[in-house]
């Protein structure tokens, strides 16, 4: 009973933060405004409450919404269950079709994952050692690909899951249009690998933004050698945001 307690406020706790401001809500829809167009399909791979669902549907988008957590699905079935521009996956994302143990953090479930070496590296972390995941659970994997063939092609992949990134990565195997990616200073190599698969797959022009800024850390987009060099000089402080890359 106390474990579901802390996951019910840990999930309100989301939804106040991530739903509370209308100012960070306009900089997230100018700058996937520069991806997606009304009607477009994107994927929102780790969607935890649907603060991306909510921009990309102010923008017209039909959105697939992945998400395994149990409890975060039940939200998001609650805010985006009757519109049918929105398809919920309560599913992981990996390099192949399985199964994985979810790591489940109640108080802070933004931060569950499928990535042991992730709840490693946070464990001594500044910033991250207060964090714990004290209960996990099996969940269904699907790939991108099979997404892809099951929902079609977008024009726009998110993906924020916690250290498993280069796992989601890992199963595609051609690109779309753009995508982006979390990354965090505790696990940089996650993110060097990730960066390296998508000059894999083709592309050729980077950005990345710090935190929740919703800014362009360069005025201009570089290539995956530049920021990879970026995101390797970052200060630790830096802590977290998500790389962009375009074909």
């Amino acid at each position: 009973m106390l474990e579901l307690i802390k996951t019910a406020a840990g999930v309100i706790r989301s939804l106040r933060i991530y739903y509370g401001d209308r100012q960070r809500a306009a900089a997230m829809d100018k700058v996937y405004g520069q991806f997606v167009n009304s009607g477009d399909l994107v994927f929102d791979i780790g969607a935890h409450v649907g603060d991306r669902v909510a921009s990309l549907r102010r923008l017209g988008a039909r959105v697939v919404a992945v998400e395994p957590q149990r409890a975060i699905v039940a939200a998001l079935k609650l805010l985006y269950g009757r519109n049918p521009a929105v398809v919920i996956e309560p599913v992981a994302v990996g390099r192949r079709r399985g199964l994985t143990n979810l790591m489940i953090n109640p108080v802070n479930p933004t931060v569950s994952t499928a990535s042991e070496a992730f709840v490693a590296a946070a464990r001594n972390a500044p910033g991250w050692n207060t964090q714990r995941w004290t209960k996990a659970v099996r969940v269904e994997v699907t790939t991108l690909d099979l997404l892809i063939k099951k929902h079609g092609i977008p024009v726009f992949i998110k993906i924020d899951v916690e250290g498993f990134e280069a796992e989601v990565l890992g199963g595609l195997s051609r690109p779309v249009k753009a995508l982006s990616f979390e990354f965090t200073t505790i696990q940089r190599r996650v993110a060097a690998a990730c960066i390296e698969r998508c000059v894999e797959l083709g592309y050729a022009r980077f950005n990345a933004v710090i935190g929740e800024s919703q800014v362009f850390s360069h005025d201009d987009w570089v290539s995956g050698a530049a920021i990879a060099a970026w995101l390797k000089g970052l200060p630790q402080s830096a802590n977290s945001g998500d790389v962009y890359a375009t074909l």
